[in-house]
């Protein structure tokens, strides 16, 4: 590819009618308000330019924002139904043994309660075990301390989608 070639999915992104651009944007992040950033970022000459225009767009939601973000997200071990993104995204978990399923809806139920929300982590390319350590560490974690690490998670989910819309011919 060359300097001034674009992805295929990033020349169909940018030609998409606004109404059809923010349904896919919607399905990669529940935020109004990031896909509202991103649609007036377009078009986006580069992928780097999409991710910096999603970075500067998570970094920029409110809370009300971010709680609209996270309600888009099913808990870890619970991926929706029909949905193969979350299916994909939440492989490490499918083949868990059975005790650690129950220790992980534990903990995300204990999580929720303790924050609010649903415990949000990356977890392409992460093992149960991995996703399982991580929500144990985190749940002691200041309310604080836990939004900025869901807002950085949400950054990493968000591009790992965006990449894979700009893969899509």
């Amino acid at each position: 590819m060359t300097s001034t070639s674009m992805p295929p999915g990033l020349t169909r992104f940018n030609s998409l009618a606004e109404p059809a651009a923010r349904a896919v944007l919607l399905e990669v992040c529940a935020s109004t308000a990031w896909a509202g950033r991103l649609l007036a970022a377009r078009p986006c000459t580069a992928a780097g330019d999409l991710y910096a225009a999603s970075d500067a767009a998570v970094a920029g939601l409110t809370a009300e924002d971010l709680d609209e973000a996270l309600a888009g997200h099913p808990p870890i071990g619970h991926p929706r139904t029909g949905d193969p993104a979350s299916a994909r995204e939440q492989r490490g978990m499918a083949g868990a043994a059975e005790e650690l399923k129950a220790e992980m809806l534990e903990l995300n139920l204990a999580y929720q309660e303790k924050f609010g929300h649903v415990f949000l982590i990356c977890a392409t390319g992460k093992t149960g075990e991995q996703m399982r350590d991580a929500a144990r560490e985190r749940i002691g974690n200041a309310p604080e301390q836990e939004r900025e690490i869901v807002r950085t998670e949400l950054g990493m989910i968000n591009r790992v989608r965006l990449a894979r819309l700009l893969d899509t011919a």
